[in-house]
């Protein structure tokens, strides 16, 4: 066993049977480097992730592999999900490189943390174009010997490129909100959903913005196409049809067949998406699908205790990539009934959803709809949709019989804080009690197990940086409106003026990835990687907190950081969807003061709102009223939840 195996990380203390004399990230092993006069070989994954698994397989547990890494340079595994500042800065450098991104990382470092040469996946052999992996640790090796000052010339240039310049500030309008707008329906996939080509990300940040762009058929194109891209989203692959909660991203343009892990951030996002889609217009399938990813995310990424994990694998093993997930004709045939099978196999079979490595399996995903299978079987709708019910139900017993992916429980803050708050969103639509109980359990033990003596901690023994800190008062903000309590609303007050100590560039506004540099440099970013950038979160928090409490403080600071990601924001369209969001909260976000009981329907009709429009909701004493405003008006107090929501959408 090498130094991994005291990890806390599952995905480090997986690879602590190796050969490799493995060092987790740490001064330790650079000061060896320095001694030995070695460069760094570092390898950035997660257990989550298949090609990580795939190298491991193939280089890492290899003897001779093995043997040239000791040999050659000192060795250091991270888990970028439990060191995400350090991953991503790396990410970033690999990408300057013209290497591309992506896990598993593999970069090369000088002593003093540089990088200086690196890529992702390498196959043990060349193939198809890539190095064979002990054909680049030799010639890196080589090069660093001999060509040593050439390397820490290129790492030195490296750094200097990726420390970001200050970027002027400009004025904010509302005339970026409609060239954003166009920017991304210009990307927008009209057959098949979604934005670009494959692969496909869900962009949540972006189809929050043509969500609440939508309201009030105001924007009807930007409707059409986030109505368009939940509904195809829905019907793929991607969903797991069985299961609920979405896959990591769809490896073609139809969303048919996914990279088969399943992560928190991506289905708190999506729960969002989702809750708002049913909401703006009133569909009962988007409403399903939202209810699909609390069904997964509570029997499989939660703890009965409180707190959400992770992640889920894509695999079992690295030769079966989505084996858990997929299904050969014959296991099909063999769950189901004669007539369960007439029905649906036409409804999830589709013959474009099968596996490249082996199209035998197929990716289950909608194919005929429930009315089509009715009218070819001569059955009622009734009927149909009762099989389906039924036959979905045995395939998913059939299929928990398997052997399961592995389940990361590690507990971040910042994943917490994302799905705490969207379990808090749905309870205000759905008003599922389930979601605000375990929700409020949920943020407890986060605070009970991350917030220690005044601090927070990303993870047990790792501090905590910007995600953490906007996250966990997205969470705090979204359990004072769903219950009232003042202590909630307090904490986030309180986590808000740490945020700003230890983050906000006071010269340049904005707020930094972490508290100090990380090897010498401290990212500053508003696109979303995927999940809603915080920077972006941050500044709609700030707007919520500034109305709720008045503190012009808060104000200021949103409009500075505004201003500071303008104009690199309107570069990135569709990856900066989050920012746009708030620039569209700057100009039309509502306060609501909620002079009622948090279970009257006045407040689940305030609560409400927040899936239509952007809404800060304030309680006060029991008047039975509310009182809508916007930044400068205020309208008559408001006693009927009807009139409430016609009177805001108004405004």
């Amino acid at each position: 066993m090498n130094k991994l195996a005291t990890e806390n990380s599952a995905y480090l203390r997986h690879a602590a049977h190796q050969a490799i004399d493995w060092y987790p990230w740490s001064e330790e092993a650079f000061d060896r480097a320095r001694t030995e006069d070695k460069p760094v070989f570092l390898s950035t994954g997660a257990v989550w992730c298949h090609w990580c698994h795939v190298m491991a397989k193939e280089s890492f547990e290899d003897i001779e592999t093995a043997g040239l890494m000791n040999a050659l340079f000192i060795n250091i595994k991270l888990d970028r999900d439990e060191r995400p500042e350090i991953d991503r800065l790396y990410q970033q450098a690999v990408a300057a490189m013209g290497a591309g991104g992506g896990w598993p990382l593999s970069v090369f470092l000088t002593p003093d943390k540089h990088p200086f040469f690196g890529g992702t996946y390498f196959p043990p052999e060349d193939l198809q174009g890539r190095p064979g992996f002990k054909k680049v640790l030799s010639v890196v090796s080589k090069y660093y010997k001999t060509k040593r000052g050439e390397a820490w010339s290129y790492a030195a240039s490296l750094m200097e490129a990726l420390r970001q310049r200050v970027n002027a500030p400009e004025t904010i309008t509302q005339e970026l909100l409609d060239e954003a707008e166009q920017h991304m329906l210009a990307s927008f996939d009209g057959e098949n959903g979604g934005f670009g080509t494959a692969p496909k990300f869900p962009a949540s940040g972006a189809l929050e913005f043509l969500l609440r762009r939508s309201v009030n058929n105001s924007k009807p194109a930007a409707g059409n196409a986030a109505r368009i891209t939940l509904e195809a989203m829905a019907r793929g692959g991607f969903y797991d049809q069985l299961g609920g909660g979405f896959h990591r991203y769809s490896t073609d343009k139809a969303w048919l067949v996914p990279h088969f892990e399943k992560m928190a951030d991506d289905n708190a996002g999506l729960l969002q998406n989702y809750i708002d889609g049913c909401m703006i217009f009133d569909d009962m399938r988007f409403r399903e699908i939202a209810q699909g990813i609390i069904t997964f995310t509570t029997e499989v990424l939660s703890d009965p205790r409180g707190g959400f994990y992770a992640s889920q694998d894509a695999d079992v093993t690295p030769d079966d990539e989505g084996g858990y997930f997929t299904w050969t004709h014959e296991e099909f045939r063999n769950a189901l009934s004669k007539e369960e099978l007439a029905v649906l196999s036409p409804h999830l079979l589709n013959n474009r959803a099968v596996m490249h490595h082996d199209r035998e399996k197929n990716v289950l995903s909608l194919a005929l709809r429930p009315e089509k299978i009715a009218e070819d079987l001569a059955k009622t709708v009734e009927e149909v949709r009762s099989i389906i019910k039924k036959g979905k139900t045995k395939l998913l017993g059939v299929r928990k019989k398997r052997q399961t992916p592995f389940v990361d429980q590690a507990l971040y803050t910042s994943l917490n804080g994302m799905l705490i708050a969207s379990y808090f969103h749905a309870f205000a639509v759905l008003g599922d009690e389930h979601l605000r109980i375990f929700g409020v359990r949920s943020l407890e033990r986060v605070l009970q197990e991350r917030f220690i003596q005044g601090k927070l901690f990303h993870t047990d023994g790792v501090d905590a940086v910007l995600e953490d800190y906007v996250y966990l008062i997205k969470a705090l903000i979204a359990a004072y409106e769903a219950t009232a309590v003042q202590r909630f609303l307090s904490l986030a007050d309180g986590l808000m003026s740490t945020c700003l100590e230890k983050f906000y560039d006071a010269a340049a506004g904005g707020f930094f990835d972490t508290e100090g540099d990380v090897i010498g440099i401290r990212l500053k970013r508003i696109e979303d990687i995927p999940h809603p950038s915080a920077n972006a979160v941050a500044i709609v928090l700030l707007l919520k907190l500034f109305l709720m409490m008045g503190k012009e403080t808060y104000q200021r600071k949103a409009q500075q950081t505004l201003e500071t990601f303008a104009g690199m924001a309107q570069q990135m369209s569709i990856h900066a969807g989050a920012y746009f969001c708030a620039l569209d909260a700057w100009f039309r976000m509502i306060k609501l003061t909620v002079e009622a009981a948090s279970d009257s329907d006045l407040a689940r009709s305030a609560r409400a709102l927040t899936a239509t429009m952007y809404v800060s909701i304030v309680y006060g004493d029991d008047n039975d009223r509310v009182i809508p405003c916007t930044q400068h008006t205020c309208l008559e107090p408001i006693n009927d939840p009807v009139r409430l929501k016609d009177a805001c959408l108004k405004l």
